[in-house]
């Protein structure tokens, strides 16, 4: 599709090339454009009836020029050269030098792919799009207690172009898939919800071939049940013991974005300066890794072109690195780590993470239950705050349970952990041998934009952690 359009407005490899001189003629030391096509829909049920739909389509360039560490960017949504001249003319007048930066002859090159260069939007009928959302509803609704039902069937597809005066010439081919279900339960009187979902690089068959419409409908139910029977979540300092999986996404908020180039370039990250330090306890190794088959957050390339990679972070508790874009990278003298993520056409790129998640350790998570006397396990999580600068968070526990004397006991709700990601990584003492991702609905933001993200880590008990309830902690 891309190269489609491309050739309706007679713009070619060599026309590009030209382009790109153009961009780079008052002396930027970088300069690209990036080229996309986009597609996507989405398909609602509530209350047994698919009351909304919608369908989108995009396409521009986006044009940027570096100078140091200032950069012009511009966009547009046409793709006539005219208008994309316009665009470069604007991203270029950060400088009124006459300093010739001629481009490196462009160089088509090819990376192993990461997941079908397919659309998914027609691997299910209408029919059979609309008779998934059907069958969540019918499911679930076999529960007596459950009141009210939604849920959301979405789809994208985006083939990109990416040229730049260092020579790259590639193209990616991307599929995005998701469900999300969302569950109203009642009894007695009282009212709770709870919601799961998943997704991936795949088609929309990717959740009916593998049981994922029951699995993620019965997974909502579960949880909403349990927060019926829940109580009050005590306050205090104690043990809190993280689940395996989703909890993940405390690890990407309170340190990941911690370790990416642009903050520890500009010293406003808690981790600025401590290549080499011990900064965790010795059981932990991070890592962010973009070339995971079909997850959600990996990519054949980054938004400059270059492959993704597994980056190590954290080794044995020492720091090893940070994730980097060309621009940071070649302020810092590194090398890109592949990690330069856009929204958008109309958006410039930074470093962000790809799937960002802590290694299993040696521990079981029987063991870690039994090692607790009086604390919490935090199976699930919702949403949460952190102040990147300082690594400080406060997220909420969606599922969560009292452990008393070595064993699990009772549900509670409204727990809220509350810490510092540097010296929550100092108080893991035992970490799980029971490594799990998320299932697919992690969405980043940073500086106004979104990306699609992966998470993950193995349970983790924390020897102490703030928590937030409404009761004493006795």
């Amino acid at each position: 599709m891309i190269q489609q359009l491309l050739d309706d407005h007679s713009i070619n490899q060599e026309g590009i090339f030209d382009l790109l001189g153009s961009l780079s003629e008052t002396g930027a030391d970088y300069a690209d454009l990036y080229f996309q096509h986009s597609e996507a829909e989405s398909w609602v049920l509530d209350e047994g009836i698919v009351k909304d739909g919608s369908y989108h389509i995009s396409h521009g360039v986006g044009a940027r020029s570096v100078i140091g560490d200032k950069t012009g960017f511009s966009y547009s949504d046409d793709l006539n050269l005219k208008a994309i001249q316009g665009a470069i003319d604007f991203a270029k007048g950060i400088s009124d030098t006459n300093r010739l930066h001629q481009p490196k002859i462009l160089q088509a090159a090819s990376s192993r792919a990461k997941y079908p260069a397919l659309s998914p939007l027609g691997s299910l009928t209408p029919e059979e799009k609309v008779d998934v959302l059907r069958q969540i509803d019918v499911i679930a609704r076999k529960e007596k207690n459950v009141k009210q039902v939604s849920a959301s069937l979405s789809g994208a597809y985006s083939e990109i172009l990416i040229a730049s005066t260092d020579g790259v010439y590639q193209m990616d081919c991307r599929p995005m898939v998701r469900i999300s279900i969302s569950v109203v339960v009642e009894k007695n009187g009282r009212v709770e919800q709870a919601s799961s979902g998943g997704g991936g690089r795949y088609d929309y068959r990717y959740f009916v071939d593998n049981g994922f419409i029951e699995i993620y409908t019965q997974e909502a139910i579960r949880m909403a049940l349990v927060a019926l029977e829940s109580e009050d979540a005590p306050a205090g300092k104690m043990p809190v013991i993280l689940g395996s999986g989703w909890p993940g996404v405390l690890l990407h908020e309170a340190i990941g974005h911690g370790l990416e180039g642009d903050f520890n370039r500009k010293k406003t990250s808690v981790f600025s300066g401590k290549i080499g330090q011990q900064v965790a306890n010795e059981k932990c190794t991070i890592v962010d890794n973009g070339t995971i088959a079909n997850r959600r957050g990996s990519l054949t390339i980054d938004d400059e072109g270059t492959p993704t990679q597994e980056t190590v972070l954290i080794k044995d508790g020492v720091l090893k690195g940070y994730m980097f874009d060309k621009l940071n990278a070649r302020l810092m003298g590194e090398s890109s780590t592949g990690n330069a993520r856009r929204e958008s056409y109309a958006h410039i790129p930074m470093p962000r993470m790809t799937n960002t998640y802590m290694l299993s350790g040696k521990d079981s998570f029987e063991d870690m239950i039994a090692s607790v006397d009086d604390g919490i396990y935090a199976k699930n999580f919702d949403g949460g705050q952190v102040d990147i600068t300082n690594g400080k968070f406060v997220f909420s526990a969606n599922e969560a349970y009292l452990i008393k004397n070595g064993k699990i006991t009772k549900p509670i709700k409204g727990a809220t952990l509350i810490g510092a990601g540097d010296e929550v990584l100092h108080q893991i003492s035992m970490v799980g041998n029971d490594l799990r991702l998320d299932p697919g609905i992690g969405v980043c933001g940073k500086e106004g934009q979104s990306v699609p993200v992966g998470v993950g880590q193995p349970s983790l008990k924390l020897d102490s952690l703030t928590v937030g309830g409404t009761q004493l902690n006795n």
